[in-house]
């Protein structure tokens, strides 16, 4: 899967440990480095729901966004990088064709 990076964010943020350690923690950065490889393996997105790290839609008013465990509350948060994004028939998003993600950012989803 193409893993696309926020405007203005250094990719080298994102795939540098170094920098993660830097900016999370040790373990958390770990765990980012897995799941953005987990990413990147997967062709379609529904290979993530088979893997550690429950990967599912946020509902509210992260509606559109779409969450990995990493550590305790945080989770890793992107969104589907398609126009238009790949909807089922009853409107829900087709995680079977679903081959870019936009990454959001590392998040607190509970605050």
């Amino acid at each position: 899967m193409e893993i696309l990076f926020p405007s203005g964010d250094d990719p080298l943020d994102w795939n540098d440990s170094r920098r993660l350690v830097r900016k999370h923690n040790s373990q958390r950065a770990k765990l980012i480095r897995r799941r953005l490889d987990d990413l990147r393996a997967a062709p379609t997105l529904d290979v993530m729901q088979n893997l550690p790290g429950r990967c599912h839609e946020l509902k509210g008013d992260r509606a559109g966004h779409l969450s990995i465990d990493l550590d305790g509350p945080y989770r890793l948060l992107f969104s589907p990088a398609h126009n238009p994004v790949p909807k089922k028939p009853d409107g829900g998003l087709d995680w079977t064709h679903v081959t870019a993600v936009m990454l959001v950012g590392v998040v607190d989803t509970h605050e």
